[in-house]
């Protein structure tokens, strides 16, 4: 078994060989520990973003460990989404960085574990605004829409996307979730989305919940 806090350090010294054996590790125990893996991984984004506003990482060093992030989530994704398959999901959904942030570390991250988890994701990009996702919606008959934002200013963007919605009529037949780092529950209710996450496993949750509803 593998140690979970050597883990965290590794992903937090951007040390992709000891990452890339502890993960590849638990994946030949048979993946039980997935879970915790990827927990640990996230800890250790945490240290990345730490050293960052310390000023002993820089901008690289971020685009670097969310690349590292991305290895993590397909070397686990089989084993975090395994199951008997009979809650399967075949659903279609958007995911975007919303209008004015141009961050997408995250978003690609939940992106990979939720085509895993058997989404079908129309990936938006970044900086997306809310005609742009009001129109994919009603093309698509989408019912999901995962809204993404790193910057304080993206929290007005995702209000005045779900505005938009309900402006178009849009908004009783789709659930809004959303992510990132200003994102807290106070945040989900002051903008007016159904949920908030804080790691991509809960957005995966949520979104199965709804598929299935």
């Amino acid at each position: 078994m593998i140690n979970f806090d050597e883990l965290a350090e590794a992903m937090g010294d951007l040390d992709e060989d000891v990452m890339t054996e502890s993960l590849e590790q638990v994946m030949s125990e048979g993946g039980a520990d997935a879970q915790k893996a990827m927990e640990a991984c996230q800890k250790g984004m945490d240290i990345v973003g730490s050293r960052f506003e310390d000023g002993e990482y820089f901008v690289g060093d971020l685009i670097y460990a969310g690349e590292l992030m991305t290895k993590a989530v397909d070397i686990l994704k089989d084993a975090l989404v395994s199951g008997d398959g009979s809650d399967e999901v075949k659903a279609k959904m958007i995911l975007c960085t919303v209008k004015d942030d141009l961050h997408d570390i995250g978003k690609n991250i939940v992106r990979s574990m939720l085509e895993a988890a058997g989404f079908d994701v129309v990936d938006l990009g970044i900086d997306v605004p809310a005609d742009k996702i009001i129109e994919t919606a009603k093309e698509q008959d989408i019912h999901i829409i995962g809204l993404s934002g790193v910057l304080t200013l993206a929290i007005d963007s995702m209000k005045a996307t779900i505005e938009a919605m309900k402006e178009a009529g849009l908004r009783d037949d789709v659930k809004v979730i959303i992510g990132g780092a200003p994102v807290n529950a106070e945040v989900c209710e002051q903008v007016g989305a159904d949920a908030w996450a804080s790691s991509p496993q809960t957005t995966i949750d949520y979104c199965k919940k709804w598929a299935q509803a």
